[in-house]
């Protein structure tokens, strides 16, 4: 245990005297328990935790409660707007644009803190201009090239790109005439990347057995695979299998076999993984990383503090290992192999500036075929 994550019993969070108020106060309410219920509560962690015990107790059905919270600040961002045309305008933007696109991308899963924060972004941006405007003495129709220029030059200028995005829809959509905004397109990592560190922390991760056995699998997937902190901490154990001496996980349409002794730490991490509370028991929970609250893998923020304090950081790790693997490996393999688009592949295979030729004639000379990869 790192210090990061500490285990709270049932019995010791219940004697607590917010929890015991909290539960006095749905005791005295002759309705039945649901979200809309607690929806009424003063929010805060210990009605959080709650929720969450009483869902993974099959009491509740699971909801996405970051994805609830978002749309709740969306209705009120949309509803502080005065003028009639703007709140129309901004509620397309915010909910039948921004909301709408981020569930048809989570499908069954739930929003994850970057995806949150990402649509907030936008839609603040969108608020900011238009508060510009309204400063100005514009709107959007009447809002001219030089106007938007005046405010690019301003020197508190935020969330530009964001800002550059409502403007460009506003346009498409007949909202604003004549605006150009240039969207910044990316041209590869920024700064360095330390190789030579990454397999400096894989092997101290491969082979320092003070560590957790978590925070080991979990900084290798990340250094090795390239993975994303919001993937690794909501893997699943059947997303892994172990058959004829080979252990594999499925991290994009392609299982990939461990090499040793990572699949020895994932199998080890499966028998010995334990949920933060004593509601259920390790067969009970399918997440690889259970998080804090019952029933819940743990959160890519968490996990991301518990990386960071064995030494790793998540950001430039996972850049370094994609900027190696595609010096390695063709786009539509690595796309397939790490569960990545494949227009993401591509921009860092440019970016690496790989030998396809080279790993072509390797790959005519093998004399097996698998699907395993070892970095």
């Amino acid at each position: 245990m790192t210090g990061i994550d500490r285990p709270v019993t049932a019995v010791a969070w219940l004697s607590r005297p917010a929890v015991a108020g909290l539960l006095k106060e749905i005791a005295a309410d002759q309705r039945a328990v649901t979200h809309d219920v607690l929806d009424e509560l003063p929010t805060g962690k210990t009605l959080d935790h709650l929720r969450a015990v009483l869902v993974a107790g099959g009491i509740l059905p699971d909801r996405d409660e970051r994805l609830v919270k978002l749309e709740r600040w969306t209705s009120r961002a949309v509803a502080s707007r005065d003028d009639h045309e703007e709140r129309a305008m901004l509620h397309r933007y915010a909910v039948w644009h921004h909301l709408r696109r981020l569930r048809g991308r989570l499908g069954a899963g739930h929003a994850t803190h970057l995806q949150m924060a990402n649509v907030r972004s936008h839609i603040t941006a969108a608020v900011n201009f238009l508060d510009w405007l309204a400063g100005s003495g514009l709107t959007l129709t009447t809002c001219t090239q030089p106007d938007l220029d005046q405010w690019k030059a301003g020197e508190d200028l935020s969330y530009r790109d964001q800002t550059g995005h409502f403007i460009r829809r506003a346009t498409k959509n007949r909202l604003a005439k004549g605006l150009t905004f240039g969207a910044e397109r990316w041209q590869g990592p920024v700064g360095p990347h330390d190789s030579e560190g990454r397999w400096n922390d894989a092997r101290r991760l491969l082979h320092d057995a003070t560590l957790t056995t978590a925070d080991r699998v979990a900084g290798l997937l990340l250094l090795f695979y390239a993975q994303r902190l919001s993937t690794i901490s909501s893997l699943t154990v059947d997303q892994v299998t172990a058959a004829n001496g080979r252990v594999a996980i499925q991290l994009g349409t392609s299982p990939t076999i461990l090499p040793e002794p990572l699949a020895t730490l994932v199998l080890d991490l499966i028998a010995t993984r334990r949920p933060y509370t004593v509601i259920g028991h390790t067969g009970q929970t399918p997440w690889l990383f259970p998080g804090q609250r019952p029933g819940q893998h743990i959160s890519a923020d968490r996990l991301g503090l518990r990386l960071i304090a064995v030494g790793i950081q998540p950001g430039q790790a996972r850049s370094t290992a994609l900027f190696a693997l595609a010096e390695e490996v063709p786009a539509a393999i690595l796309a397939r192999m790490l569960g990545i688009h494949i227009q993401v592949a591509v921009q860092w295979q440019k970016a690496s500036a790989g030998d396809w030729a080279a790993y072509a004639a390797d790959v005519s000379q093998r004399t097996t075929t698998s699907k395993e990869f070892a970095p």
